[in-house]
């Protein structure tokens, strides 16, 4: 997993590397300026007209140097450089020298007309970098509308101009189709409210020192492949079921058994060594049928979860909510649970809907829980938030304050500890907001800390997991036809894909 750092971090990480390699800021310039147009040349074909717009800072200097080494690749570029005030940064002016001749090169001051452009060319946004600190206004803006409105494709340099790199969006800003950034990457490209602008994006290494960004302090991670496969536990010739622990799923009620199939199916698949799950009557048929794998312990109710099962002390790990309901019995079994476990419990779905409304069981949870919402379970949970930025910091303080983690499931599914760190995710895919997707979440991580996993690493695997398996379910088929069930029958693909890093 990758840290995630400041606009301020990443300027001290970039003198941290040019003093300790050492480089010059023109020769990392260089690098970084490679790196973003070898992942462009993969974009597109090297017959496309590029038109790259660069400012008078170090951004637009980035672009200057990408426009030469374009053409030096065989594409036809041409650069407008817009005058932000009326000084170029040291390393802007050097990389302007630098433009061989036969690239068409122009300069747009305040005030001028706004030029009349090749649309079927690809635009490259150079204009403002990360350190932006107020909003893009007046002729700057109308620039950046005139881009957006003009340019059927733009990809942006390390961060879309207008863009901040760790607050919330202001003012008018690019509207990228590909945003190449260096090394990591930015805070804001996991605000949902953001993806307009960013569009898609990719990081390229440009050789920042790897001292330095250890040394720099961060409680925002990037979750990523080689980082997760780090977590996984390796299994002995001579471990037993025993040795992976015992699981509880307290789930189901009349109608909706198929969230308690899904749940335990991918406890099971995660790798618990035994499930024993507690559901109603009705669904004892349900379960020894669908899943002859685990163990069934019948409620004495029909229809609902009255009853919390004896013995809660040889459970490892309890998970509760899928398709439990929120009948007045149901309500008192997730009380009762939530003040005689002695084990984490993993928290979702009706049972989320129970805890908000009754705030004050939140404070029963046993140390270690996790919490899964969605956002509109996260909001019925703490108020409603209108952003990303003011719901991430509820969950942040949040989980802070009930001592738990708190795992935001959405496009950027992001993980909160009670230290107050924040992994995201971008494993998964439109494709999984599908009914079940969530119990079979759940499910994962229940099986996970079955196993030994600490609640924190549990919840970065199982959420990374999750989405890898949505990720190669959806290459054999299409995010359309995508069910929750085959969430589950990926998972081994979604291990093995992992171990294969």
């Amino acid at each position: 997993m990758q840290k995630i750092l400041s606009a301020t971090q990443t300027k001290t990480l970039d003198q941290y590397t040019m003093q300790h390699e050492p480089i010059s800021s023109i020769n990392l310039m260089e690098r970084a300026s490679l790196a973003f147009v070898k992942a462009f040349s993969e974009l597109y074909d090297y017959d496309s007209r590029i038109t790259v717009w660069c400012g008078t800072g170090n951004n637009g200097g980035d672009g200057l140097a990408v426009a030469r080494i374009l053409s030096k690749f065989g594409y036809e570029a041409s650069v407008i450089q817009v005058m932000i005030g009326n000084q170029l940064s040291k390393d802007n002016a050097n990389n302007k020298d630098r433009l061989p001749q036969e690239i068409d090169y122009q300069i747009l001051r305040e005030y001028d007309a706004l030029p009349i452009v090749d649309q079927e060319s690809v635009a490259i946004d150079g204009l403002f970098g990360s350190g932006l600190s107020r909003p893009v206004e007046g002729y700057w803006a109308e620039v950046i509308a005139h881009i957006n409105d003009k340019y059927k494709e733009i990809v942006t340099i390390d961060l879309p101009s207008g863009l901040y790199a760790d607050y919330p969006a202001e003012g008018t800003i690019i509207q990228a189709t590909y945003t190449i950034s260096f090394q990591l990457p930015n805070f804001s490209f996991f605000f949902p409210e953001h993806a307009k602008y960013i569009g898609d994006w990719q990081i390229v290494d440009i050789g920042l020192s790897e001292q330095g960004i250890k040394e720099a302090k961060s409680k925002l991670y990037f979750l990523d492949d080689n980082g997760v496969t780090n977590l996984l536990k390796e299994r002995g010739r001579f471990d037993h079921k025993g040795t992976f622990g015992h699981a509880l799923m307290i789930a189901g009620s009349y109608g909706k058994m198929g969230a308690a199939v899904l749940a335990s199916r991918a406890c099971l698949k995660a790798g618990a060594g035994l499930l024993s799950v507690h559901t109603p009557k009705i669904g004892y048929d349900i379960m020894q049928i669908s899943l002859p794998e685990a163990m069934v312990l019948v409620d004495r109710n029909d229809y609902i979860v009255s009853e919390l099962p004896t013995d809660l002390d040889r459970y490892k790990v309890a998970g509760i909510g899928p398709g439990l309901g929120t009948a007045p019995l149901s309500v008192q079994v997730v009380e009762q649970l939530l003040k005689s476990a002695q084990h984490p419990l993993v928290v979702d779905a009706d049972a989320l809907n129970i805890l908000a409304r009754n705030e004050k069981l939140l404070y029963d949870l046993p140390k270690g829980s996790i919490l899964t919402p969605h956002p509109k379970e996260f909001d019925r949970l703490f108020g409603s938030h209108d952003t990303f930025w003011d719901r991430w910091q509820m969950q942040r303080n949040q989980a802070i304050r009930y001592n738990c983690i708190i795992i935001l499931k959405g496009g950027h599914t992001s993980i909160t500890t009670p230290e107050g760190k924040t992994y995201f995710s971008t494993a998964g895919n439109p494709g999984m907001g599908t009914a079940g997707s969530g119990d079979v979440l759940t499910g994962i991580l229940t099986g996970l800390l079955a196993q030994g996993y600490d609640t924190e690493t549990a919840a970065c695997l199982g959420v990374h997991l999750h989405g890898v398996a949505g990720d190669l379910a959806v290459e054999d088929g299409s995010m359309e036809s995508l069910i929750a069930g085959q969430l589950v029958e990926y998972l081994g693909a979604a291990f093995h894909h992992l171990r294969a890093r």
